[in-house]
């Protein structure tokens, strides 16, 4: 599938980290990508890293190389905590590190696929949460 928001930077330094959950990222990038087609990528934190209108909204952290994580947050500046948590729904995928930043978690390429539609489903409702 090829995705227009996919950036050719973010893939070549992905093929330079030889990381063995290389096909997971893979699968990962192309799931949050798809989820909106409005999000652009870049790296930080010597990871993939999306966007929406600019600003950092999910981060994806692959080192230690034993397991995927994605990051749901509001950016690199400190805001005011919203008095609930930013998605009323968390799928039973979402570790919760205050109510305006949540972990993903992902082990195996099965472990993705499993979760892919519940994925795109946070993606989606986390970018409208965060706009």
């Amino acid at each position: 599938m090829t995705l227009p928001n996919k950036n050719p930077e973010v893939t070549k330094f992905l093929e330079g980290q030889n990381h063995p959950l290389h096909q997971e990222i893979e699968l990962l990038r192309e799931c949050i990508l798809t989820a909106n087609a409005n999000l652009t990528e870049n790296i930080k934190w010597n990871g993939p890293n999306y966007c929406f209108a600019g600003e950092d909204r999910i981060t994806m952290k692959i080192n230690p190389p034993k397991l995927i994580q994605l990051i749901f947050h509001r950016g690199a500046k400190v805001k005011e905590q919203p008095k609930e948590k930013l998605l009323a729904k968390d799928f039973g995928l979402l570790e919760w590190r205050g109510n305006d930043r949540a972990i993903a978690t992902f082990r195996n390429k099965q472990d993705i696929e499993s979760r892919k539609s519940e994925l795109m489903e946070i993606v989606s409702a986390w970018i409208k949460a965060t706009e």
